[in-house]
C-alpha cells in the first residue's frame, strides 16, 4: 500500500525574485491555482492521500492555503464567488496535511531525508512542484503512472523524459536497459553532467515513488556539489543493487522553476484547460 506523498517545498525561488521574496514560489499562480495545488491534486489522483510538507523560513502560506479560511468563507458565503472556492476545498476533503521544516537548504535529497519523520517505513510519492505535469483529460496523471508500476515491480521508480543533449546539464542523468516499452532498469545516474560525460540523454524530473531504504541510503551519501546531498546520489546506490526503475511517463511537463517554462505553462493551461472549463 502506497498512501504518503512528500512535497519538498523548502527553496528559495531565487529565479523569481522580486516575486519570491515574501511568497514562496510553490504558491505562484499557473492561471488560477498555485504550483503546490497542482501537485496535491496529482497526488491525490493517484491515491496518495496523505501529504508532507518539508518546508522552510517564509513558507507559511503553503500550509494555510490548504485549511479553511473563515473570514474569507464567511465574507463570499452565498455570492457567486463562493464557487471559486470550490476546487481547494475538495482538495482538503480529501486529503490530510503535516509539515516538518529543514533548518538548513543541503539539497533535495537532505529533504527528503528530512521529511522521513513524516513518511516512516513504508513507500511514499515525491513531487516537485515547480515541475508541473499535465495529461490529457482521462488519462492517468503521471503519479498515478508511477504508482502502477511501482506495485507490479515493489521497486523505486523515477520519472524520466528525453531531453536535448545540450541540456543535460540540467538535470540528473541515467543509464539504463528498456526492460519493456517505456520501462528501464536503472544501472548508472549522474547528477548534471556535462553533454560529454552523460551516459545518455534520459532525464530524471520531479516524480518519483521511493522505498523505504533510500532514508538509509541518504543517511550515508556524502554532500556533493555545493555541500548539497543529491537524491540521485542515493538513488544509484539502490540501483546498484537493482532496485531502481525509471518510465518515460505519458504527459507533458514545465519547468516552472523557470520564467520560460512558467510563462509556457500558464499559457497552456489558459488556452487548453481554463478557457474550457472556468472554476
Amino acid at each position: 500500500m502506497i498512501r504518503k506523498c512528500l512535497f519538498p517545498v523548502a527553496g528559495y525561488g531565487t529565479r523569481f525574485l522580486p516575486a519570491t521574496k515574501a511568497m514562496p514560489k510553490e504558491m505562484l499562480p499557473v492561471v488560477n491555482k498555485p504550483l503546490v495545488q497542482y501537485g496535491v491534486e496529482e497526488a491525490i489522483s493517484a491515491g496518495l492521500n496523505q501529504i508532507g510538507f518539508v518546508t522552510g523560513r517564509g513558507k507559511r502560506a503553503i500550509n494555510d492555503h490548504f485549511d479553511v479560511s473563515y473570514e474569507l468563507e464567511h465574507q463570499i458565503a452565498g455570492s457567486e464567488k463562493e464557487k471559486y472556492l470550490s476546487c481547494v476545498r475538495e482538495v482538503i476533503q480529501n486529503a490530510t496535511f503535516s509539515s516538518t521544516r529543514q533548518p538548513e537548504m543541503k539539497g533535495l535529497g537532505h529533504a527528503i531525508l528530512v521529511g522521513e519523520l513524516l513518511i516512516g517505513y513504508e513507500p511514499f510519492g515525491v513531487i516537485l512542484a515547480d515541475d508541473l505535469c499535465l495529461v490529457e483529460e482521462g488519462e492517468d496523471s503521471v503519479m498515478t503512472q508511477l504508482v502502477k508500476i511501482y506495485r507490479r515491480f515493489g521497486k523505486s521508480v523515477v520519472a524520466i523524459t528525453e531531453v536535448p543533449r545540450e541540456d543535460v546539464s540540467k538535470f540528473g542523468v541515467i543509464a539504463a536497459e528498456e526492460i519493456e516499452p517505456g520501462i528501464y532498469t536503472v544501472s548508472d545516474m549522474v547528477e548534471k553532467p556535462s553533454p560529454e560525460d552523460a551516459p545518455s540523454n534520459l532525464a530524471i524530473i520531479g516524480r518519483y515513488v521511493l522505498t523505504p531504504d533510500i532514508f538509509e541510503a541518504l543517511r550515508h551519501t556524502e554532500p556533493g556539489k555545493n555541500g548539497e546531498i543529491q537524491i540521485t546520489d542515493a538513488l544509484l546506490k539502490l540501483a546498484r543493487k537493482g532496485r531502481v526503475l525509471a518510465y518515460k511517463f505519458r504527459g507533458l511537463r514545465f519547468d516552472c522553476g523557470s520564467i520560460e517554462g512558467y510563462v509556457a505553462a500558464t499559457n497552456y493551461v489558459y488556452q487548453n484547460i481554463y478557457s474550457k472549463n472556468p472554476k
